[in-house]
């Protein structure tokens, strides 16, 4: 159906016009569609132009916003689009897109059902992921980054407290959260979970340890993976898969010990239909204790072994002569049985000559060095030591290289040096699997480094340190969603095969304008660029529309 322009040429030359609604018909016979009048407005310079509009707006009730824009396009109603604002939106569209793919939406949805909030829980939550993700903040500048930076549907303005009220809300239901949440991802990406990783890490508070109260018993200092045992801190375990889609996560009190979280680790990860899991863990969990815990309902392990432990089964297996096999390009592999029976243990000893001639090098430079400070010392036998010789015996690094002879000076122990060049490029891993190879050993350990990643990108691109929250509930509130940051950060990079850092400031160029006109607001997004596309097709993501919303005035 359309509207149909006919003309009639008069006597005096002259041409009158008519405006007819018409639609066309198939006439059968002559083989041919011909018009049919359905009703006739008249003469075109004696119409009332009033009616066709009336027409028009009745019509565009029944139509997208977009096409009601162009309907009134047509009558010549649109009046000049004025620049209102801008926002970016790619980054944001993403994630959002990316969380309802993972059902996150409807997962927190029936959790808060029961509740019954006058606030959107939900899209607060998100945004707060969001903003971990695109540019960390405090829940104060969260206002003005919400209202004024980016575009975040269903929701145009937060205020702070209402964002701790969600982190309160969040924590309550953050077991279920954490299960359903891996219930949603392994569905939906397949997740191998064949070989679970696990390690721990450390993050500060930037609170002098004096000024935290004497009741507090979870910011607390201990041994610091940040390299800052000067401040208060907490210590984080993260899950991983091979594929390095963070699982879980855990917090525990700053002076917390690697070795006595593994039991709780394993019990809170009963009854996830893992299935036969082999977990992977650093040279900080292989106490004896650990090890018996990671066996327990028919799991296994791979955990690296500290070669200089003291342990007589370590010495053995170090010990223990034998060929390495090549089984990749600097990785040479020895298999090691120490005992029989109920006290049998496997070893795996690796071997990578890259490493090991890094190592060599290192240690050649460090040597020249020292040699130095002691040609510089001018030592004498049997005087007091100076300064200088104190500050080299208790160097880190100098230190385990020198000995003292009779007299009281200082030399290189050259027995130390030989046997540190025995270590070279070594690492002895342990496991329970008979059934995995040497090989599958060596790289399923090697692949560890999946969790050294994940916390990279927590703390560096999350930037989940420092932390100035001081409750403990808010504390670990802002450890969950980081943690919920981290996975879908981790989704984007599995997928795209880049980080997200490079991902992110690509997105982050697809804008969202909003412009203005009598006829009512339009909201437009900039044109995308062919690697954006290339982003949204990789994580299977439908990029944004390019009108995201219009709303037409009354």
């Amino acid at each position: 159906m359309y509207i149909r322009r006919v003309t009639r040429k008069n006597k005096d030359g002259s041409v009158t016009a008519y405006l007819q609604l018409a639609h066309n018909e198939w006439d059968p016979k002559a083989k041919y569609s011909k018009a049919k009048v359905i009703y006739s407005f008249g003469r075109e310079d004696e119409l009332d132009r009033a009616v066709l509009e009336r027409l028009a707006k009745s019509i565009s009730r029944f139509l997208s916003p977009e096409q009601a824009f162009e309907a009134r396009d047509a009558i010549g109603e649109t009046a000049e689009f004025l620049f209102q604002s801008y926002k970016r939106l790619g980054g944001v569209w993403m994630l959002d897109q990316l969380w309802r793919k993972l059902g996150m939406d409807r997962i927190l949805q029936q959790l808060f059902a029961s509740r019954h909030h006058q606030l959107d829980i939900e899209r607060l939550i998100f945004a707060m992921v969001a903003n971990r993700a695109l540019a960390p903040s405090s829940k104060l500048a969260m206002e003005d980054w919400v209202r004024e930076e980016v575009y975040i549907p269903g929701l145009s303005q937060v205020a702070s407290h209402q964002l701790y009220r969600a982190m309160d809300e969040l924590l309550a239901v953050q077991s279920e959260l954490e299960y359903q949440v891996y219930g949603a991802v392994s569905d939906l990406l397949n997740l191998e979970v064949d070989l679970l990783y696990f390690d721990t890490t450390s993050s500060y508070f930037e609170v002098d340890p004096s000024e935290a109260p004497e009741e507090d018993t979870f910011r607390k200092q201990g041994f610091s993976k940040d390299k800052r045992p000067d401040l208060l801190q907490v210590v984080i375990g993260l899950a991983v898969t091979r594929t390095g889609i963070p699982i879980r996560c855990w917090v525990w009190p700053g002076n917390t010990m690697d070795m006595t979280v593994v039991e709780q680790v394993k019990k809170n990860l009963i009854g996830w239909k893992l299935g036969r899991v082999i977990s992977v863990m650093d040279r900080g969990f292989s106490s004896e204790e650990n090890l018996r815990t990671l066996q327990r309902a028919g799991g296994h392990y791979i955990v690296g072994e500290k070669m200089r432990s003291g342990k007589a089964a370590s010495k053995e297996a170090m010990s223990t002569r034998g060929r390495y096999h090549q089984v990749r390009e600097n990785l040479h592999v020895k298999e090691i049985i120490v005992g029989d029976g109920e006290a049998r243990k496997r070893y795996v000893l690796v071997y990578n000559p890259k490493e090991a001639e890094r190592q060599r090098e290192e240690r050649k430079k460090l040597l020249e060095k020292l040699q130095a400070e002691l040609d510089g010392l001018k030592q004498l036998s049997h005087e007091v030591h100076s300064k200088a010789a104190c500050r080299l015996r208790s160097h880190p690094s100098y230190g385990k290289y020198l000995r003292q002879l009779k007299d009281g000076t200082l030399r290189l122990n050259k027995q130390a040096i030989r046997d540190a060049e025995k270590y070279d490029g070594k690492y002895l891993i342990r496991t329970s699997d008979d059934t995995l190879s040497p090989e599958d050993v060596a790289l399923g350990y090697k692949q560890l480094i999946e969790v050294e990643d994940a916390f990279r990108t927590l703390k560096s691109t999350l930037e989940l340190r420092p932390m100035y929250h001081r409750l403990e509930d808010r504390i670990r509130a802002h450890i969950l969603l980081s943690w919920l940051a981290l996975l879908l950060v981790r989704i984007v990079e599995v997928h795209t095969g880049e980080s997200w850092r490079k991902v992110r400031d690509e997105l982050q160029r697809l804008a969202l304008g909003h412009f203005s006109s009598k006829n009512g607001d339009l909201y437009q997004c900039t044109e995308i660029t062919a690697k954006q596309r290339q982003i949204f097709a990789a994580v299977s993501v439908e990029p944004p529309p390019r009108f995201l919303e219009i709303q037409p005035s009354s």
